[in-house]
């Protein structure tokens, strides 16, 4: 299975250099590395094209980035990566083991949220619960049948042609368009949280503070659990 990595990015100039050598220690290594810039004003381009990857320009917002890369990526599957999420070195393998079940349309890896000091175990855990506790509350029926709610920081990946034949992300989210695809995908069948560990920085709970950040993730959540698709972003604030 040829896996395409795809990482959008708006001015990631200080996290790119981290992410490198971790994408050059997968094993087996990526089909391409296709970089989606959402008009960076620092030397991300610059950055990404140095390390050999590729890079696609788009407007700025999450989901028109996603969709974006995935129609430029060329490998029969697609992972996800924001340029501070680090995935173990065989994060490759385990994509095309959990894909291999044609049942699987959509998974991601679980994440571990840790700084250069200190592991989030709190908010850790808080990210693992609501990959179950969300679905179940606003969506029980298909919970059910296998619906699980990931986020950006679970390096999610699909088939890129499951992903095609779901619409991809909503071209206007800037914000939980990766909860909006896993509605999307449901359709198309399960939804997986991958007992597999991923790294992601925890930059926004270093700038928020835990209670804060958890906080706006519950706020943001529970908005859009209700129904809210378009205004959420002024809730959470950027982060570089």
């Amino acid at each position: 299975m040829r896996v395409s990595v795809v990482i959008p990015m708006l001015n990631e100039a200080a996290a790119l250099p981290a992410l490198a050598p971790v994408i050059a220690a997968l094993d087996p290594p990526p089909h391409e590395v296709v970089c989606v810039d959402g008009g960076s004003a620092d030397a991300s381009v610059a950055l990404a094209q140095g390390f050999g990857w590729r890079v696609v320009e788009c407007e700025r917002g999450r989901g028109r980035q996603i969709n974006a890369g995935v129609a430029a990526a060329t490998g029969d599957a697609v992972v996800v990566l924001h340029a501070d999420t680090f995935p173990p070195p065989d994060a490759l393998a385990v994509v095309a083991q959990v894909l291999a079940d044609p049942g699987t349309v959509l998974a991601g890896f679980t994440p571990i949220i840790r700084g250069p000091d200190k592991t989030r175990w709190g908010t850790t855990a808080h990210n693992w619960a609501k990959t179950w506790y969300a679905p179940l509350l606003f969506h029980p029926v298909r919970f059910a049948r296998g619906l699980r709610l990931l986020f950006g920081d679970h390096g999610m990946f699909f088939r890129r042609a499951d992903y095609l034949a779901a619409g991809g992300c909503d071209p206007q989210a800037l914000v939980m368009e990766e909860a909006e695809l896993c509605l999307r995908m449901a359709t198309l069948g399960r939804v997986r949280l991958v007992p597999r560990a991923i790294e992601t920085s925890d930059r926004r709970i270093a700038q928020w503070g835990a209670l804060r950040a958890n906080w706006i993730y519950l706020k943001v959540g529970i908005l859009w659990g209700l129904g809210a698709r378009r205004g959420l972003e002024r809730f959470y604030p950027d982060i570089r």
